[in-house]
Formats: structure tokens, sequence, C-alpha cells
């Protein structure tokens, strides 16, 4: 797919990028954000990536759509010029406590999958993640792809309530939930690691374009690092 700029508001311009998830439209959409930040400065509002798009947020008092698309389209042959994969990407490691108590989904979604729960474990785990988007709450990243033997499909009936730090699979995604709230991802664990932390220097700890990887921990680590056992509705 050709890159291409629409508007999407006054002083907003939407920047498609592809129209297949992939980890190298990742990488790309995370290597231009630092960019239109550079580029625009302190006309730039807010930047908002997607799995195949960013959401360009300008100030109209300081320029407009006209120079604004000219300065994206200069940033995107650049990048397609360069064919770089990598990005400005990191690894971040994150402990989840695995068991029947901290995932109820665990058991259900082995035995769907004709897999043991340490299968399930060990293909969860072994797996990296890119950050693809972070949507639907703040800190909560949308991850892929897991292993399509423990791929899921959501539940019929959310929860009302999902912990903070659930770990859990929808599709052949996989996510933290980084507040309670309701939820129908399927659960299978439980990280003590804070999504999202708005007093704090960097509010989350990872973006889009990052790759994430799970460890186990047992639970007396989990509660150690901090985690708590909320109840489950």
């Amino acid at each position: 797919m050709t890159p291409r700029i629409d508007i999407a508001g006054e002083g907003a311009l939407i920047v498609y990028l592809g129209d297949q998830v992939s980890p190298k439209l990742a990488a790309t959409i995370s290597a231009l954000l630092p960019q239109i930040k550079a580029t625009l400065g302190d006309a730039l509002v807010d930047l908002v990536p997607s799995y195949n798009s960013i959401l360009v947020q300008y100030q109209p008092l300081k320029t407009d759509h006209f120079a604004v698309r000219f300065q994206l389209t200069q940033l995107l042959s650049q990048q397609l010029n360069q064919q770089s994969d990598s990005g400005n990407t990191r690894l971040v490691k994150l402990p989840v406590w695995y068991s029947e108590e901290s995932g109820p989904d665990l058991t259900r979604l082995a035995d769907n999958a004709g897999l043991s729960t340490d299968n399930v474990i060990e293909l969860h785990q072994q797996s990296q993640y890119r950050v693809y988007a972070i949507g639907f709450a703040p800190g909560f990243a949308y991850l892929g792809e897991v292993d399509e033997r423990i791929a899921a499909p959501r539940l019929a009936t959310p929860r009302k309530k999902v912990p903070t730090g659930a770990v859990a699979i929808a599709d052949r995604q996989t996510a933290v939930y980084p507040a309670p709230s309701p939820g129908g991802w399927n659960l299978i664990g439980l990280c003590p690691h804070p999504m999202f932390d708005k007093s704090a220097q960097s509010p989350m700890p990872v973006a889009v374009g990052d790759t994430v990887q799970f460890y186990a921990i047992d639970k007396d680590e989990f509660l150690r690092l901090g985690g708590k056992v909320e109840a489950f509705r």
C-alpha cells in the first residue's frame, strides 16, 4: 500500500502506512514518531499511533494542513527509502505469575487447545511480541502475535472487572491490563509491573514498536515485586 495522508478534522491529519499488520510496519511507525515530533516542534499537539496509521494533531494557529502534509510527505519519503526494519525498538521483559489462581482461564484455554497448562505457559513466554498499538486504556498495549496454538477468541460474556496486571490473550494478541476494568480477554496470569504510572517520568514501560517478552515467576516473587491479588468478577 502506498502511504496516504487524509484530513482527520480541524487541526489533524492521519497518515495511513499499510493495510496489513506486521512487525516491519510497526517498526516504521515507531521510527517515524520521534521524527514527526522533531519536525513539527511546538506546533505539534499530539501523536496517536495505531496498527497501521498515525494521527497527527497540530496547532492551527501555528501551522496549517498544507505545511504539515508537506513535512509528513518528506518524512515518509525518507523513511521508505531507508527501508529500515529496526526503528527505535527496545526489548522489554515483563514478569508473570502464571497459575490457575492468577489466571482463571488458563486451564480452559489449555484444554481447548489440547495442551497442558505448562505448554501454554511455555509457548506464551517463548515468543517476543511487537507493541502494535496502545489504546482502550492508558498503558494497554496490544501485543502480537501469540503462537497460533494458544490463540483464543474473546469471552462470549466479558467480565465486569479484570484486575490490574492481568495478562490476557484474545485471538492472536496478548496484553497486560494496566488498571481494573471490564474485559473479555482470556486471563492466564498476573504481572506485578505497573503498565501506567502518570506520576513517573516515563508513564508507560513500553511504546509502539517495542518488543515485549514475558518470563515466569512464582507467587512469592510476584508479591515481593509489589503485585496484589485481587478478585476476578
